[in-house]
Order: structure tokens, then C-alpha cells, then sequence
């Protein structure tokens, strides 16, 4: 991607570079070539510099060592030999036996300037004993054996001993004259060597800074070789940003040499053209064989910068395109001198013009176009500029004024056409102006024909003002109906507004009504809980003395305690059960209903088997079809377990077969039926009875609905049966359907959801 970029980069900032190339010096362009070479020269000869002399510093740092070394090690032997001469010289001069304190010989026969540097000096007797050190305060360190067999006569032994302190030392012993043994002087290789190390540091530090300077100069020459590539990224960002400027404005660059005749093309020049380039440069003919025949030739000009008659160029012709299609261009350029050369060049830039052009011929045809517009609007149509002259008008304007043709043209003063338009000026569009002080003003006037006329007025941009006057005399006429039809609508607005006070009177008596209405609806739902409430506790009531008259009955009916008296007595008990039992069962269903409708009645479901209910529910009630001569068949499933409350079970097959028993004719047939579907128990009780008109159905199951399906015969009971069992059924989560033909029969269907259905204590 790198390349590809430095590629377009390069590709782009070539327009520069080549006329760059136009003017330089050949050397510039070897300097160019080879600047990349010395960038990577450089720093190689630097580091072979820094490297060789680094070595010849090491290896002179290891010879110097060595020479001071054996100077040091000549040294100590030259001394060690002085000092045994004079040692020797005492020894003559007093006599063997009279050297007295070896301290004393010592110090006098070694002067205090040779124990510089940290030298010890000592001397042993025969037996090689310690007598005597200088200085006196020294240590001497331990002498290996064998040593001072290496000492041959008057020379001195040399060798390297390390010390007690871990430093190396030069040892050199010689033999004495009797009675004493050797003389030992040590000396410190470091302290020896002290001037050897302040000659090294001189000259590393002038080495190290040798090498600063050096490593200074090759930073300095990076670090201007890095300026000097951040100016050339400079240099090529701007010649990239001129080049797209060129490229994206579709302009190009001439370099006319016209001595020589070569002209030197930038690339978007080529680009615009659509043409490819051949070479650095074009020949004079090539580019004149473009230039469009009509157009100024380009010889003549060349003759005229020759003979110095102008040194600027501004020119637009026509040159061909790769395409064989002619290209308005516009030339600007300016005459220079080259000192160098010492010769002339025309450098400048060419622009292309063709969207100028061609928009310029459209404005033209838009401009005719615009006046043919105006001269066919129906309007007064007129045009000044900021001085007051005319720019243009139509003919409808000049009818209207009765201006003549020599005045009706482009920048005509007002002053000139204000004779002609006085007229035009009446009272009313003064007034209008002197209160109008917008850039647009719009007014109406009366012409003398009775025509009016309504006038727009605006400002334009540049000053001027454009008027357009239009014909409403039709508007005018349109506009006095409109005003009557407003005056009826406003009186029909009135009469509307009346209504509407009307409706809002009668929507608050409504309103009013609706309240009274929620009272009464609230006080009639009241009293029926109140009903209800009433109806329990009465019922409850009735039973409690109707079980006693039920209970005496039966007792006198058995005669459990004798006879009566009378067969007569009998029967009336007899009938006193009866009819007491009846009564019983309408208060049991009236305490029943009521408590349902007061939600008192709780349900507790458990499982059951619904075919061994059914069987004993028909059971009990054989006796009264029986004695109708009725037949009721039970056609029972499969044993069906239900989940539910069995005395509500009851109650509702009681009262169904009870309905289908009373409403079948004497020998009639009575079918219970139970059916397991989808999740749920169908219980069917059908009969052949009358049946149940149409009409009637929809009241059947509320509480004290009858039905009257005979009229000889009116019907028994309270009506409560079947809004009984509907209740029991809903409370278990069921329904109670009912389909009837008159004259057919009656099929009650109560459908009951065997697991499913609300828990106890939502459906009480």
C-alpha cells in the first residue's frame, strides 16, 4: 500500500517535477540520483571510523600498559641494585661486626625519594628473619619460597607477587653481604602505574571526544538529511495538493521555450485533452496542428513576444481533444527571462473553458426564452436597475403607457418614460407608498375605464425593482359576491350558533337524565340484593315450621299412635304431606336461588363418578314417571370420574329429568345421556314432549320465568329449575344449552370441563 501511494504521489507531483526538469542544471539531477546512495554511505563510514579507531586506541592502551610495566619493573631493579650497593658500602666501612641496628642501615642506606609509589623495603639476616622495614609502619607481604634462589650475585630477582589486599606487586630481592641475608623491595602495580592511567585518561578523553565530534556530525548530517526529507515531503504534499488542484479545476501548465520551440506539458494538461504523453516535450508544430483554424494563430503570437510588442498572455481558443472534439481553453501566461539560459520562456496556465462556454450559450437561450415568457404573460411586466433605467418591459406594458418604440429599449432613465407613466401614478398609490416602506409593495388601482388593476412591486438583489400589473377587474366583481355570500353566511353562522346553544341545553338535560337513570339503576340493583337477602331468610323461615306440619302429617298418616278415628282424616293427612313437600321443594329452590344470587353458596369438588349419580338421581324419580306411565332410559358411559361437587350434580339432573318428566304427555320416554368430549362430560337429557316455542327460549333459564306451553293446563312450580342447574353448571365452569322444536321434543345440554374450571373459591 506504500508503494502504491509514493507511486500515485509521484505519478501526481510529476507536473512540477517535469518542469523542473525543463530548467535545472544537469548536475542537479546526478546530485538527485546518487543523494540516496550517501544517505546509506555515510553512517557505514562513520561506524568504520568509530570501530578502527576504537582498536587502535585498545591495542595502544595494551602497549603503553606494557611499557610502563617493564619501565616500572627496570625501575625497581635499578633501585634494589643502589640500594644493596649501599648497603654494602656501610657494611665495608664499619665492619661485619659492627653494623649495628639494621633499622638504622637500612634507612640510611635507601633515601626516602625512592619509596615513592607505595614501595616497601625490607631486609632479613642469615636466617632469613624480618630486620628491618621502611617504611618502618609497612606490612610486608608474603614472599613465596624459592625466590631467593633466583638472585645470582649482585643482580636482583625480579617477580610478580599478589598481595594481601588482592593487588599485584613487582618483588626484586638480592643478596647482602654477610652477616645479613636478602634485600626485598615490593612495589604496587597500582600505584605504579598511577601516570600510565593519567596519560590513558588524556587520551581517552580526547578520543571520546574525537568521537563526539564525529558522532555530532554524522547526527547533524542525519539530522539534516531528515529535514531535509521532511522539506521533500513538504515539497511533495504541496506539488500532490497542486496537482489535484490542477487535476480536480481541469487546468494544465505551459512552459513555452521559444527559442528552441519545445513546450513543455504538465500531465493533467494531457488528462484534459485525453492524450497520452510521447515525450518530455511537444514540438511548436504539434501544438499548432491543435489549435482550431479560426482561432489566433499561434505564430503570430510568437512574433509578437519575439518583437517584445507584449509579455502577457490572455487568450481563449479552441485546441482538439484526443476524442477529435474541439475544447475551449483559456491561456494565461507571462513572458520570463532564464539568466541561466539566457533565453526566453512563456510559462502560464491554461483553463478549461468549455462549461463556461456552454453555459453561457445556455443562459443566452435561457435569456430568450425568459423574454419570450414575459412577452407572453397576460400581466404589465417591467424591469428597472438600481440607476432607475429600464432593463426591459413587454408589450403589455407598453400598451398600457402608449410608450413608443424608440424609447423601449435596454437602459431608457426613468426620467425619460416618467411623462408617459404620470398617468399611471394616481392618489391612491402614493398614499400606498408613503406608508410602504418594505422591499415589496403590492396595491390596486382603479383605471379610468373602470378596469382595475392590482400592482406588485419588489426589490431586487442589485437594487433595482421589478413591477407586474395584472387585470382583476374579474376578481374585483368575484370578490363584491364573495362579500355578500360572507354577509349570508354570517347570518347563517348565527342561526348555527343558536342551534348549537339548543343542542348543548338538550345534551345537559340528557346528561342529567343519565345521572338519574345510574341512581334509579343503583337503588332498583339494591332492592334486588335486598329481594334476595329478604327471599333467604324468608325461606328459611318457611321451612323450619313446614318440616314440623311434614313431620305431624306423616306421623297421623302412619297412625303411629292409632287410628284417626275417621278414613276421611287419612286422606287429608295424606294430602297435607303432599302438598307440604311441594311447598317445601318451591322454598328450597327459592333458598337455593337466592343464596346463588347472593354468591353464598360454596361448591367443594372431588372426584366423583358421574354415571352412578345419574343412575340414582333417575331412580328417585321413577316413581313420578311412573305414574305417568313415562319411560326414562339411561344411556350411560363407560364409568365417567368427574371433578366436581356431587349435591350440586344432583341437583341439576334432578331438576332436568324433573322439567322433561312435567313437560312429557302421559307414555312418553325420557333418554338421560352421558358422553365424555374433549377434556369435558356432555350430559343430555332428552325428551318428546310439547316442546318449547321459539320465541320463548331466551327467557328460559331465569329465575322466575314460566312458560306457559299449555293453556288448559298452567304451569307448576316457581320457574327456578332450570336457572338452578345453569348456576350449578356455570359455578363448576360449564354451560347449559338448550334446543327445543315445538312439538318434537326438548334436548337439554349441560357440558361439564371434567379437571378444568375455576377453583372453589372463584366460582362462589
Amino acid at each position: 500500500m506504500a508503494r502504491v501511494h509514493a507511486a500515485s504521489t509521484r505519478s501526481r507531483a510529476a507536473t512540477i517535477q517535469g518542469m523542473a526538469r525543463s530548467v535545472a542544471h544537469p548536475a542537479y539531477a546526478r546530485i538527485i540520483a546518487a543523494e540516496p546512495w550517501l544517505r546509506k554511505l555515510v553512517p557505514v563510514l562513520v561506524a568504520i571510523f568509530v570501530v578502527v579507531l576504537g582498536a587502535f586506541a585498545w591495542l595502544e592502551i595494551q602497549a603503553s600498559q606494557s611499557d610502563a610495566l617493564a619501565a616500572m619493573a627496570e625501575e625497581v631493579e635499578l633501585v634494589t641494585s643502589l640500594s644493596r650497593g649501599e648497603i654494602a658500602r656501610l657494611i665495608d666501612e664499619r665492619g661485619p661486626s659492627n653494623i649495628g641496628n639494621p633499622q638504622a642501615l637500612l634507612m640510611a642506606a635507601v633515601p626516602a625519594r625512592l619509596l615513592t609509589h607505595g614501595r616497601i623495603v625490607a631486609m632479613t639476616d642469615a636466617n632469613g628473619l624480618i630486620k628491618a622495614v621502611v617504611p618502618a609502619d609497612s606490612e610486608m607481604p608474603d614472599i613465596p619460597a624459592g625466590i631467593d634462589q633466583m638472585a645470582q650475585g649482585d643482580l636482583a630477582a625480579l617477580s610478580t607477587i599478589t598481595q594481601k589486599n588482592g593487588g599485584r606487586a613487582i618483588l626484586a630481592m638480592t643478596r647482602l653481604p654477610a652477616p645479613l641475608g636478602e634485600l626485598a623491595i615490593v612495589a604496587p602495580m597500582d600505584t605504579g602505574l598511577s601516570l600510565w592511567r593519567n596519560r590513558i585518561a588524556s587520551m581517552l578523553t580526547m578520543l571520546g571526544a574525537a568521537m563526539l565530534a564525529i558522532l555530532g556530525l554524522g547526527l547533524a548530517y542525519f539530522w539534516q538529511a531528515f529535514r531535509v526529507r521532511q522539506s521533500d515531503a513538504i515539497v511533495d504534499k504541496v506539488r500532490e495538493r497542486l496537482d489535484l488542484a490542477l487535476n480536480r479545476g481541469r487546468c494544465g501548465l505551459w512552459d513555452w521555450d521559444i527559442a528552441r520551440g519545445a513546450i513543455y506539458w504538465s500531465d493533467s494538461m494531457y488528462e484534459m485533452l485525453g492524450l497520452e504523453r510521447q515525450a518530455e516535450f511537444m514540438s511548436f508544430g504539434e501544438v499548432n496542428g491543435r489549435v482550431h483554424p479560426e482561432d489566433r494563430d499561434l505564430y503570430a503570437l510568437a512574433d509578437q513576444l519575439a518583437a517584445e510588442r507584449t509579455n502577457t498572455v490572455d487568450h481563449a481558443f479552441r485546441i482538439l481533444d484526443a476524442k477529435g472534439e474541439w475544447v475551449w481553453v483559456r491561456a494565461r501566461a507571462e513572458l520570463i527571462h532564464d539568466e541561466a539560459t539566457q533565453s526566453a520562456h512563456l510559462v502560464g496556465i491554461v483553463v478549461d473553458i468549455s462549461e463556461q462556454r456552454r453555459t453561457a450559450a445556455e443562459n443566452a437561450v435561457a435569456d430568450l426564452r425568459l423574454r419570450d415568457a414575459i412577452e407572453t404573460i397576460g400581466e404589465a411586466f417591467v424591469l428597472w436597475d438600481a440607476d432607475n433605467r429600464l432593463v426591459m418591459c413587454n408589450s403589455k406594458f407598453q400598451h398600457l403607457h402608449d410608450l413608443p418604440s424608440e424609447l423601449v429599449h435596454r437602459g431608457t432613465p426613468y426620467e425619460a418614460l416618467k411623462p408617459y407613466l404620470a398617468h399611471f401614478i394616481a392618489q391612491a398609490r402614493r398614499e400606498q407608498l408613503s406608508h410602504d416602506e418594505g422591499d415589496a409593495k403590492s396595491y390596486e388601482m382603479l383605471l379610468p375605464e373602470g378596469r382595475w388593476l392590482q400592482v406588485n412591486e419588489r426589490r431586487t438583489k442589485d437594487g433595482g425593482y421589478v413591477s407586474v400589473g395584472t387585470d382583476i377587474t374579474a376578481l374585483k366583481t368575484e370578490e363584491q359576491r364573495f362579500q355578500e355570500s360572507e354577509r349570508k353566511l354570517t347570518a347563517t353562522i348565527s342561526d348555527l350558533h343558536r342551534s348549537r346553544l339548543t343542542l348543548e341545553t338538550q345534551a345537559e338535560q340528557l346528561s342529567r337524565l343519565a345521572e338519574r337513570y345510574l341512581e334509579q339503576k343503583a337503588e332498583a340493583e339494591t332492592a334486588n340484593h335486598a329481594k334476595s337477602e329478604f327471599l333467604a331468610k324468608m325461606s328459611h323461615e318457611l321451612r323450619t315450621p313446614l318440616n314440623a306440619i311434614l313431620g305431624f302429617a306423616e306421623i297421623m298418616d302412619a297412625q303411629i299412635y292409632g287410628p284417626l278415628g275417621h278414613p276421611k282424616y287419612k286422606d287429608y293427612s295424606h294430602d297435607i304431606s303432599r302438598s307440604g313437600q311441594a311447598l317445601l321443594t318451591i322454598i328450597a329452590d327459592i333458598l337455593d336461588m337466592a343464596e346463588l344470587e347472593a354468591g353464598r353458596i360454596k361448591i367443594e369438588k372431588r372426584p366423583i363418578i358421574l354415571n352412578t349419580i345419574a343412575e340414582e338421581t333417575i331412580e328417585k324419580l321413577h316413581a313420578e314417571a311412573a305414574a305417568k306411565s313415562q319411560r326414562i332410559v339411561a344411556n350411560l358411559s363407560a364409568e365417567t370420574p368427574l371433578l366436581a361437587d356431587q349435591r350440586a350434580i344432583e341437583r341439576i339432573l334432578a331438576h332436568l329429568v324433573h322439567n322433561a318428566v312435567k313437560f312429557t304427555p302421559e307414555g312418553g320416554r325420557i333418554t338421560v345421556t352421558t358422553r365424555e368430549v374433549s377434556g369435558a362430560v356432555n350430559i343430555y337429557v332428552e325428551d318428546n314432549g310439547i316442546g318449547i316455542p321459539k320465541e320463548a327460549l331466551a327467557k328460559l333459564g331465569r329465575p322466575f320465568e314460566w312458560v306457559d306451553l299449555d293453556a288448559k293446563k298452567p304451569t307448576e312450580g316457581a320457574g327456578l329449575g332450570l336457572a338452578i342447574a345453569r348456576s350449578f353448571a356455570e359455578l363448576h365452569g360449564g354451560t347449559l344449552t338448550i334446543r327445543s322444536t315445538e312439538g318434537s321434543g326438548t334436548t337439554v345440554l349441560v357440558r361439564l370441563p371434567i379437571r378444568a374450571g375455576p377453583l372453589l373459591e372463584q366460582a362462589a
